[in-house]
């Protein structure tokens, strides 16, 4: 039965992999970026056209006027040399079929001679001047023909070659004239259109080579690394470009093996943990037996036992407490404090007894504060705090060589409030702490300043501080030693609390 949850489990979690995967790859031409870029890039195109189209095709509508105001005056001379006063009507019919108009009118020295006329309209429904068209006129006037013209009576008329004086007026239907814009339109938009192919072709195989394949690459080994972040392989290689996707993508290959590094040392940690775990089941045991032995030891009347038994019960409660603070520093968190008023020298005294110098050590414990000071804080986790920062000093003491028995040994603990906070100050005349572990101060597994620590109390020490709202720091002195100052400030007091008190005082 089990087997076959399992199984069923791994092929869930085989399922929901590959659906991510598909859902993370783009489906189809259009469904990545290089697909949308092509779509955008031939809409571009085509816009910029239609830009273009608008004032050419107004160009091409002036054109053919005046071509059939050119053919138009070219007849009219020829006519106006003949000198007749009246053109045979077969002559006039050729004449209009030859410039596709319906009368032709010369203008000249201030009058003006209809040369040729066919069955003339009732009205007129537009007339254009084309001896100055502005720009805009000529678009307005062709988007009009286009859209709305075929089946209109036109008047156009200008001046033939240079000659201000002399003009030439015909009258035709705009019919051949919006069809020749409208095959002139196919034409264009034909055109359009395979300029907007083939320009979008050659920029999404341009920005594909440059941009997508790139892109693509980076959100390929992000997949791949999500999915086994702690196999090497799939960390990315990164290109040796200078642009911005290489240097992102050397961003990416940094990333990716420090969190590598992290993931890993997180599970050293956390096999470290179940392993102590383990480890501090069994030795509590150990440990329990070998303090009732000790217990009993201390009760033989024997100088030499007497003298021994106290070192045996403090190394005892080492183990003890370094395998405590291996394990507290494995769970996700510590406890909130628990907060009360609680006088501070009571505290310190039970640190200086747990610490249990020896008088022949010559090391000297200092308690420098008032009577009456009273600090805000969790008192159990206050205790682990200064107890951690003492029992380093003293074992950083114990440590000075014969050599230096002439040396002042002490280790001086003083407090006292500012307002609402309160400064505790752990002052010690050892021989310092090392560069290596000031640089990783703090830090678990690095910053222990003795061989053979592990650097585990001072960042316990760290966390239960800042659970308080407070702050501990190393603090620069010029003389030879390790000094720590701890503040805590007092719990901010709320309105309701403050007008209860204020009422009970009353």
């Amino acid at each position: 039965m089990d087997s076959e949850q399992g199984r069923s489990a791994a092929k869930d979690g085989k399922a929901e992999k590959v659906g991510l995967s598909r859902l993370c790859r783009p489906t189809g031409i259009f469904g990545g970026l290089s697909g949308k870029l092509l779509i955008l890039t031939i809409v571009f195109i085509s816009l910029a056209e239609v830009l273009i189209f608008v004032p050419s095709v107004a160009n091409m509508r002036l054109r053919w006027l005046e071509d059939r105001l050119s053919t138009a005056a070219a007849a009219a001379i020829a006519i106006d040399g003949l000198q007749t006063a009246e053109l045979p009507r077969a002559l006039q019919k050729e004449t209009l079929m030859a410039t596709g108009t319906r009368a032709i009118v010369l203008r000249k020295d201030g009058t003006s001679r209809l040369l040729a006329t066919a069955e003339m309209p009732a009205s007129v429904d537009d007339m254009y001047d084309l001896s100055d068209v502005s720009q805009p006129t000529a678009i307005k006037d062709a988007l009009d023909t286009l859209l709305f013209g075929g089946n209109r009576i036109i008047r156009v008329f200008g001046p033939v070659g240079g000659d201000a004086g002399t003009g030439i007026e015909v009258v035709l239907k705009d019919t051949r004239l919006r069809n020749a814009m409208l095959a002139y339109s196919r034409s264009v938009f034909l055109v359009s259109i395979l300029i907007s192919l083939f320009t979008a072709t050659l920029i999404f195989f341009a920005i594909n080579r440059i941009m997508i394949r790139p892109i693509r690459r980076l959100t390929d080994s992000m997949q791949a690394y999500s999915d086994d972040p702690e196999d090497p392989g799939r960390i990315l290689v990164p290109d040796q470009g200078r642009d911005e996707l290489a240097v992102a993508g050397r961003h990416l290959a940094a990333m990716q093996t420090q969190l590598q590094k992290t993931l890993k040392q997180q599970k050293n940690l956390a096999a470290l943990g179940l392993a102590v775990s383990k480890i501090n089941h069994d030795m509590r045991n150990i440990l329990s037996a070998a303090q009732l032995m000790s217990d009993r030891l201390v009760d033989i009347d024997d100088p030499m036992v007497k003298r021994f038994a106290p070192k045996l019960l403090r190394t005892i409660d080492r183990a003890v407490g370094y395998t405590t603070e291996v394990l507290s520093y494995g769970q996700t968190s510590e406890s909130a404090p628990r907060r009360r008023k609680i006088r501070l020298i009571e505290l310190i005294a039970e640190v200086r007894d747990i610490l249990a110098i020896e008088p022949d050590s010559g090391i000297e414990f200092i308690e420098q504060l008032s009577a009456d000071l009273e600090v805000d804080a969790d008192g159990e986790q206050l205790f682990r705090v200064i107890h951690n920062l003492c029992r380093n000093a003293h074992q950083a003491l114990v440590a000075i060589s014969n050599a230096e028995l002439d040396s002042i040994k002490r280790i001086t603990v003083s407090a006292h409030r500012i307002g609402s906070v309160v400064s505790i100050t752990v002052d010690d005349t050892g021989p310092g702490m090392p560069q290596k572990a000031r640089e990783n101060l703090f830090t678990a597994f690095r910053g222990s300043a003795r061989s053979g620590g592990t650097g585990l109390g001072l960042a316990i020490a760290r966390e239960l501080v800042l659970a308080h709202g407070g702050t501990i720091a190393l603090v620069e002195k010029p003389a030879a030693g390790t000094q720590f100052r701890i503040e805590i400030p007092d719990r901010p007091v709320s309105l309701d609390d403050y007008r209860s008190k204020s009422l009970q005082e009353i």
